[in-house]
C-alpha cells in the first residue's frame, strides 16, 4: 500500500518537511494547513516540489466546523470552502479532511448535519474534491466515526466519505469492528497514531502525546485489519501530534515514521519483512573508553577472567559463565566509560540483518579482518550499537580472536540478567519501536522512579523467555559524566558472590542504615538476616511469586554493575530498590 504522513508530524518548515518525508521513503504527505499559510512558497511551488520530490500530495487538512450549524452559519462555511477548495485545485491536492464541529455547532441533528454536508459536496464537485468526514472525539455533538458514517450515509453524496482516524476512535474506548460495515470506497482516508495509555482529557492527549505506530498501547493491527476488510485501498497515513516530534531533527523523526509504517505493514501482511528473530541470549556487552582500567578491576573483583587481548583491536575480554564483556579503547579519546555495544544471540543473524535494513536501521560497520567473525551490527536511537550473533552452543565463535588470558574457571556468575540503557529524552518512544521491530522484543508496562534531582521515567522491553531484558531510562537531568548504565549478572548464590567481591577488594554501593529498617518492617525478616545484608550491600525484595536479593558496584564513569539472584517466580528488577539506589549514587 502508499504510505503518507501528514506535515504536523515532523518539525521544520513545509519545504523542509516535504524533503524530510521523500528522503525517508514516503509516498506521500497531508498538507496541514497552518504549514501552507507559514511559508513562502506559492501553492503552485509546493506543487512542483511536491512532484520533483516523486510526492503525492493526498491530503489538505483540516476544514473545521463545517456542520451542525444554523442556515445564515452554514453561508459562511460556503463561503470558506470554496476558496479552500480553489486553492486544493492550485495545490493538485482531491481530498479535504472535515473535522466534525467543535466550536460553532448548534444543531444536534444527524439530518441537518447530512444535509449540509450534501451541500458542501456539490460545490466540492464543483471542483474535482471529496470531503472525508472525521468524527474528532472531542467534537461537541458527533465524537464517534458510527455517527460519522450513519450521517455520510444520510447526505448520499459521491463526494462525500469518512476519514478514520485510529486515536479518535481508540482514544474513546469505540469498538473498531463497526469499520467493516462501512463500503471501501467511501472511507476515503485512513489516518493513523498510537498512543501511551493515560489518564487525561482527549484534547490534551491528542494534541501532545500521540506516537507513530509501535511505540504505544493501541492495538493498531487490529484497527488497520477492519479498514483492509472494508476494501479500503488509499494509503496509511500518520497523523501524529507530539511535542516532542515538533522539536526533533526532521529527517531523523521522519525516518522513525516510516520504520513505524514498515512494522505496521509487516503486521498487518501487507508487506511483509524477514521473520523476526528473537535473541535467545545476551552474547556480550561492550564497554568503551578511552582508559577501561577501573572497569577491568571491577570485573575481576566480581569474579571475571581475563581472557586476553583481541588480535586487531585495542580491546579486552572478560568472561564469567555465559556473560562476556568487552572493554574497548578503541576509537575512544576523552571518553568515559559507557556502554557501547550490545550483542545478542539470534537463530539467524543474516535474515535478523535483513530485517533491520528494511526497517531503516543505520548499519554500523567495524573494520574486520578476514579472519574474525563478522557480525551485522545496527546502531541503535541511542547511539548504542546492537550485534547479531549466530546461537553459540558453548564458547562464542569469536572468543578465540581474543589471546594472552586466562582458561576459565568455575562461575558463580551464570550470566547476563539485564542490561540497563540511558536514553536521551527525545529517543525514548523511538527505542521501544527499534527494539520491538527488529527484535521482537515486547514492552512491558512503564514505571516512574523519584530520584533526588527528579523522576526517571522507566520501561522495560524484553523476549518472550526473559532471556535477554533492557531496561531503558530517560533521566530527568543528567549529571557531568551523564546519567548511569549497567549491566545486571545472574547468579544462584548472590551471598558468596558479594563476599567474594568484598574480599577482592570491592565496595558496594552504599545503602543507609534506614533501608533496613524499612525492610524489616515490610519483610518481617530476622534481624541477624538483615545484618549480614547490611555488611555486604544487599538489597531485596518479595512478591506473590518469589524473591529477588541483588547488590551494585560503585559507579566508573558512567557504567557500574549489579549482581542478582532470582528465587521462584519473581520476574521484576527489585523496584521498590530503586529510589534507594539513585540516591545511594546521587551522594557519590
Amino acid at each position: 500500500m502508499r504510505t503518507s504522513i501528514a506535515t504536523v508530524c515532523l518539525s521544520g518548515t513545509l519545504t523542509e518537511k516535504m524533503q524530510a518525508a521523500a528522503e525517508a521513503g514516503f509516498d506521500g504527505v497531508e498538507v496541514f494547513e497552518p504549514d501552507l499559510v507559514a511559508t513562502p512558497a506559492s501553492p503552485e511551488e509546493v506543487r512542483a516540489l511536491a512532484a520533483r520530490l516523486g510526492l503525492s500530495l493526498d491530503l489538505y487538512q483540516p476544514f473545521r466546523d463545517a456542520e451542525g450549524v444554523s442556515e445564515e452559519e452554514f453561508g459562511r462555511v460556503l463561503h470558506r470552502a470554496r476558496a479552500k477548495f480553489h486553492l486544493m485545485q492550485r495545490l493538485g491536492i482531491d481530498t479535504m479532511l472535515v473535522c466534525s464541529n467543535v466550536g460553532t455547532a448548534t444543531v444536534d441533528d444527524d439530518e441537518v448535519s447530512a444535509e449540509q454536508l450534501r451541500r458542501l459536496g456539490d460545490v466540492a464537485a464543483e471542483h474535482g474534491v471529496r470531503l472525508a468526514y472525521e468524527a474528532l472525539a472531542w467534537g461537541r455533538y458527533v465524537d464517534d466515526y458510527r455517527r460519522a458514517w450513519r450521517i455520510v450515509e444520510l447526505a448520499d453524496h459521491p463526494a462525500v466519505g469518512v476519514c478514520l482516524d485510529s486515536f479518535h476512535i481508540l482514544s474513546r474506548g469505540h469498538d473498531p469492528a463497526a469499520i467493516e460495515d462501512i463500503p471501501g470506497a467511501k472511507v476515503f482516508f485512513l489516518q493513523l497514531a498510537d498512543a501511551p495509555a493515560l489518564t487525561l482529557d482527549v484534547l490534551s492527549w491528542s494534541r501532545h502525546h500521540r506516537l507513530f505506530p509501535g511505540e504505544g498501547a493501541f492495538d493498531l493491527g487490529a484497527f488497520v485489519g477492519h479498514v483492509l476488510r472494508t476494501g479500503y485501498d488509499g494509503p496509511l497515513s500518520l497523523e501524529v501530534f507530539n511535542d516532542v516530534f515538533r522539536q526533533t531533527d526532521v529527517h531523523d523523526t521522519a525516518r522513525q515514521a516510516r520504520r513505524s509504517l514498515t512494522w505496521l505493514e509487516d503486521l498487518v501482511g501487507t508487506r511483509p519483512l524477514p521473520p523476526v528473530g528473537e535473541p535467545v541470549a545476551f552474547d556480550f556487552v561492550e564497554v568503551r573508553a578511552e582508559d577501561t582500567g577501573e572497569v577491568d578491576v571491577l570485573l575481576g573483583q566480581l569474579g571475571f577472567t581475563f581472557r586476553g587481548r583481541h588480535r586487531s583491536k585495542d580491546a579486552r575480554l572478560w568472561s564469567e559463565g555465559t556473560a562476556r564483556i568487552v572493554c574497548n579503547e578503541q576509537h575512544a579519546r576523552d571518553r568515559a566509560p559507557t556502554l557501547a555495544a550490545v550483542g545478542f544471540e539470534v537463530p539467524d543473524p543474516a535474515a535478523s540483518a535483513d530485517r533491520a535494513r528494511a526497517l531503516q536501521a543505520p548499519t554500523v560497520y567495524r573494520r574486520t579482518l578476514a579472519s574474525e567473525q563478522e557480525l551485522p551490527a545496527f546502531r541503535a536511537p541511542d547511539g548504542t550499537e546492537v550485534f547479531l550473533a549466530p546461537v553459540a552452543s558453548g564458547e562464542a565463535p569469536w572468543v578465540p580472536e581474543f589471546g594472552g588470558g586466562q582458561e576459565p574457571g568455575p562461575a558463580l556468575l551464570t550470566g547476563i540478567d539485564h542490561v540497563n540503557l540511558a536514553q536521551p529524552w527525545q529517543a525514548f518512544d523511538e527505542a521501544v519501536l527499534f527494539y520491538s521491530s527488529l527484535l521482537g522484543l515486547v514492552a512491558e508496562s512503564s514505571s516512574e522512579v523519584a530520584a533526588p534531582n527528579g523522576l526517571v521515567r522507566s520501561q522495560v522491553v524484553r523476549s518472550a523467555t526473559g532471556a535477554c531484558r533492557l531496561a531503558l531510562n530517560v533521566a530527568p537531568l543528567v549529571s557531568r559524566d551523564g546519567f548511569p548504565q549497567h549491566v545486571a549478572f545472574r547468579t544462584d548464590d548472590v551471598v558468596a558472590v558479594a563476599r567474594r567481591a568484598i574480599d577482592r577488594g570491592l565496595r558496594p554501593l552504599a545503602i543507609p542504615a534506614n533501608y533496613y529498617d524499612d525492610l524489616m518492617a515490610r519483610f518481617d525478616l530476622p534481624a541477624d538476616e538483615v545484618e549480614a545484608m547490611a555488611s555486604l550491600g544487599l538489597l531485596h525484595d518479595r512478591d506473590a511469586s518469589g524473591e529477588f536479593t541483588h547488590f551494585y558496584t560503585a559507579t566508573v564513569g558512567g557504567v557500574f554493575f549489579e549482581v542478582v539472584q532470582r528465587r521462584g517466580g519473581y520476574d521484576g528488577y527489585g523496584a521498590p530498590n530503586a529510589g534507594v539506589r539513585l540516591a545511594a549514587q546521587h551522594r557519590g
